[in-house]
């Protein structure tokens, strides 16, 4: 599986997909990586579906309830200063290894 350059807690903008969430901006809550699959990441009060949950010891009304789905990886980008999509690079500063815009150079 390779490294993904998009981590928890980044700012990233939804670059297609539905047309009610393209180009809205969110914070990566939960990188999604399973062997065999696709990555997927789950963004911050975006791509909200309506899930009919069963009553249980947990949740005894059950009902509708409103949540976040994942998007594939490929559908996100880093956000930029300027607000803008981002792509991203790697660079070696001293002994560690750091992501950078490659636009600017500027570490992330």
């Amino acid at each position: 599986m390779s490294k993904l350059k998009i981590k928890r807690g980044d700012n990233v903008i939804i670059t297609t997909g539905k047309k009610e969430i393209k180009g809205k901006t969110g914070e990566v809550i939960e990188v999604i990586k399973k062997e065999g699959k696709d990555p997927r990441v789950i963004v911050a009060g975006l791509n909200i579906i309506k899930k009919h949950v069963k009553p249980s010891a947990s949740n005894p009304q059950g009902g509708i309830v409103e949540k976040e789905a994942s998007i594939h990886i490929s559908n996100i980008a880093l956000v930029g200063k300027d607000g803008k999509a981002i792509k991203v690079g790697y660079k070696i500063d001293g002994d560690k290894k750091v992501r950078i815009d490659k636009k600017t150079g500027e570490t992330l």
